[in-house]
């Protein structure tokens, strides 16, 4: 997730009340935590983004759900990733060699087949913006093989099950270039979940309005997170997405003692996104949100 816009934190409050249809009640026997911890890409500040071993090492730490970006490639495949395009700034190709920053728009996701994109090392650059970060040779998972690998290491370290939180990155304007439309994103990913059988144990995000719709419509037993970072007030952005989501997940920066009141009056979470230091954290867990998304996960478990 990343700001796409100049935030005003006050612009939560205000409007009338927005009648809603009623919330949609998971029927799952999954108990959401109580308060939800959530490594952003697994554990970013620590480890290769969205990896598995990202995964484990938030396991590790003692979260309650793994935050993850999803993208589709060319021959269908629902991987874990988060950028549309491979990011020079911390990939490097099958032969170990830099992507010049030129050529960043050279390799699209949407556009590339799993096997063209498994062959590049996402681990092992040095990546400034997270001088902790780990440097591992490593590769962009299938979410497929990420998920069964998640549910082994549970399983053979006698861990409890993990809650998922995954992003659907797509967009209207990259609809057929650098994403699928909606109604095939959601067919391609819930049929994984389904697969895998861990649906109870997941919340669909999306700053994507439309994937959420789809959801709601077809696997309302599925929970659902709206992702927000805008100027619109919450009554804007619940009536543009209309429906009561299970979370509204919002840059931390929106989030004020009021917007908390609105969402759980509407017994909707509110789970703000990214938020560093603890101190910041603190302040939001005086607010009383119901989780934090964090690139250090180790700072939501101290």
């Amino acid at each position: 997730m990343k700001m796409t816009s100049l935030l005003v934190c006050a612009a939560v409050i205000g409007l009338a009340p927005v009648k809603l249809n009623a919330q949609v009640k998971v029927s799952a026997k999954a108990e959401f935590p109580a308060f939800s911890t959530e490594g952003h890409r697994g554990a970013r500040g620590l480890m290769p983004e969205n990896t598995i071993m990202a995964m484990k090492k938030a396991i590790d730490l003692g979260i309650t759900t793994l935050e993850m970006d999803t993208h589709v490639t060319k021959d269908g495949e629902v991987v874990v990733t988060h950028d549309d395009y491979l990011s020079p700034a911390f990939m490097l190709d099958a032969n170990g060699k830099e992507l010049p920053p030129g050529d960043a728009k050279k390799y699209p996701v949407y556009q590339m087949t799993y096997a063209e994109l498994k062959s590049f090392d996402l681990g092992s650059k040095y990546y400034p913006a997270f001088p902790q970060q780990e440097k591992i040779k490593t590769f962009i998972p299938r979410l497929e093989e990420l998920i069964d690998s998640v549910q082994l290491y549970l399983e053979q370290s006698g861990k409890k099950p993990m809650f998922y939180n995954i992003e659907t990155k797509c967009g209207p304007e990259g609809d057929g270039v650098l994403n699928p439309d909606p109604e095939t994103f959601v067919k391609l990913l819930m049929g994984v979940l389904e697969k895998k059988g861990i649906t109870p144990f997941v919340v669909i995000q999306s700053f994507d309005k439309r994937t959420l719709q789809v959801l709601n419509k077809k696997y309302p037993e599925v929970r659902t997170s709206y992702l927000v970072a805008n100027t619109k007030s919450f009554e804007e952005n619940m009536a543009d997405l209309g429906f009561s989501p299970f979370i509204l997940s919002p840059y931390y920066k929106m989030v004020n003692a009021e917007l908390v009141r609105k969402c759980h009056n509407q017994e909707i979470k509110v789970i703000p996104w990214t938020v560093n230091s603890a101190k910041e954290i603190q302040e939001l867990k005086d607010l009383k949100v119901d989780g934090i998304i964090s690139d250090y996960p180790n700072l939501l478990v101290h």
